[in-house]
């Protein structure tokens, strides 16, 4: 028989949270660090909001419906050996005239509590989410999570919360409110304005117009979607996607002149969204209208994750700016059994070689930031097969859960590592050519810097100290330093020599290599290519 059973280190909880759109379980272990590994999800849409606005109840079809998929959802927690069952209900339950029927229905037939969360509640629980999620250590951060039946909002200094606010303005509510006769600009103009006076009169803005603001909830990741699916761009997830104001009121705009059928054919929405989804954007362009942010992070993450730490009794620590991801990277890389003195050689090596000739590349601090984290992990394809380990380093990498970056960074660093060796870019290559000129042109440079910093730790032993790069009229020429205790490092010299042929074609001239005494080392007498 299979053992279900977590880690002894780990305890499994199941998560359902009961919205007025879906109902959603997640089953995770979960570390005493806080790292979640998800074992299971389930889903639902019974839309318990629907005709709430005008009811003030639950319909009896909404209830069996939802009572159902809960009554699901715990006998795959059961089957799932979950330590822990956690039932939450939000909006449309906390609302409804006859809420104590559906949480008693919902016991009757599963033996478990549902347990009402006010709505600060359940913005406390977003938050939690956010803080595991994103670096909230420094300036202020707005974290909405848009729902079925509220909008939730926490303002956060330094992550610590200063005020929460849970307003009527869920994507069901307001779809049933003013768009129930089908969509229209002018009825979203009317949605619109209703959300912006209630925002005038609960938020306050002095102080915070230019926050860092992260939306979670499905609005959000649809968002996501939608914007990376027209720029042709694809992810595994949509986590840290940044969104401008820009983008999201295009969207909004597009979206409004579609009749319900067409936005079902939307890329990167899903088809159960789209009848209330115009309504959600409108809440989060007014949000965003409100504070003035440069653009907005989605989140992939929310109540059920927050919930799953509160359950496990896991506090998230705030995090500066570079340190949850610096973490998230090292930590996949040690998943990986990463070699890590190599490693952080051929990451050193790279940063040298950049901050040396970045000016002459374009290259920003932004670049340097993705030639670093591609660096360490250049060879956890190893994790797989020393076989075209190159390879299977960019795959795992893209399907990482890494935090801290958008997907396209991470996409980025994918290719990055997946270059240090072998073949170098082609627009044939799957994947690569997709992206655009810009982009590539970026692996591309970052990916030559890779090489030949690989090259420079050829038998993985460290023995380069330093790299002085001498740009000359004829041709670039570096020199490589011994590090205390080398007393060689021809092989690294050959071996950088090896893969110079990328770096070569992007500075625009030849590169040679040298000892310490100014002796040169080539890899073209062997006749050896890369």
């Amino acid at each position: 028989m299979t053992d279900l059973s977590p880690p002894a280190s780990e305890l499994r909880i199941a998560a359902i949270d009961i919205g007025s759109n879906s109902v959603r379980q997640i089953i995770a272990d979960v570390s005493p660090a806080g790292a979640i590994r998800v074992v299971d999800e389930m889903k639902a849409m019974p839309r318990l909001g629907d005709g709430l606005e005008s009811s003030g109840a639950l319909s009896s079809t909404a209830i069996d419906s939802a009572v159902a998929a809960v009554q699901r959802m715990v006998t795959l927690a059961h089957q799932l050996a979950a330590a822990r069952i956690e039932i939450v209900a939000t909006s449309a339950v906390r609302d409804a005239a006859n809420s104590d029927e559906f949480t008693e229905r919902v016991l009757a037939s599963t033996g478990q509590r549902v347990r009402v969360l006010s709505g600060e509640e359940e913005a406390l629980l977003c938050f939690r989410s956010a803080l595991a999620h994103f670096e909230l250590g420094a300036g202020r951060t707005v974290v909405m999570d848009i729902g079925g039946g509220s909008l939730e909002l926490v303002l956060a200094k330094d992550g610590l919360i200063e005020r929460v606010a849970s307003l009527p303005f869920g994507a069901v509510r307001l779809t049933e409110k003013f768009l129930a006769q089908g969509v229209r600009p002018r009825r979203v103009r009317a949605l619109r304005e209703h959300v912006r006076d209630g925002l005038k009169k609960s938020v306050p803005v002095k102080d915070w117009r230019g926050a860092q603001v992260i939306g979670s909830g499905g609005t959000f990741t649809n968002l996501a979607g939608m914007v990376l699916a027209r720029a042709h761009v694809t992810v595994r997830s949509l986590h840290g996607t940044r969104v401008t104001r820009a983008e999201l009121e295009h969207v909004l705009e597009w979206l409004s002149r579609m009749e319900s059928v067409e936005r079902q054919q939307v890329p990167g929405l899903n088809p159960a969204r789209a009848d209330i989804i115009v309504a959600g954007l409108a809440v989060a362009a007014e949000v965003l209208s409100r504070f003035d942010p440069r653009d907005l992070l989605a989140s992939a993450y929310g109540i059920r994750e927050g919930l799953l730490l509160e359950a496990a009794r896991v506090t998230p620590k705030v995090a500066d700016p570079g340190v949850a991801r610096e973490r998230s990277v090292r930590e996949f890389a040690e998943r990986c059994h990463y070699e890590e003195p190599h490693a952080r050689q051929v990451q050193a090596l790279s940063l040298q070689l950049f901050d040396t000739l970045a000016g002459r590349l374009g290259l920003s601090t932004d670049d340097r930031r993705l030639l670093a984290d591609a660096a360490l992990l250049h060879d956890v394809g190893y994790h797989i097969n020393y076989e075209k380990h190159h390879k299977h380093s960019f795959h795992l990498i893209s399907h990482a859960d890494l935090l801290g970056m958008t997907p396209a960074e991470q996409i980025m660093i994918a290719h990055i590592a997946r270059y240090h060796r072998g073949a170098p870019p082609k627009i044939k290559h799957a994947g690569f050519g997709q992206l655009d000129k810009q982009t590539r042109e970026r692996i591309v440079k970052l990916s030559a810097l890779l090489r030949f910093a690989d090259g420079m730790d050829r038998g993985h032993v460290g023995a380069v100290g330093s790299l002085t790069v001498k740009w000359g009229a004829d041709a670039v020429r570096v020199v490589a330093g011994e590090a205390e205790g080398a007393s060689n490092v021809r092989l690294e010299c050959w071996g950088a020599s090896r893969k110079r042929h990328l770096l070569e074609e992007v500075l625009g001239r030849p590169i040679l290599v040298m000892l310490p005494d100014g002796t040169e080392v080539s890899a073209d007498a062997d006749g050896d290519g890369e």
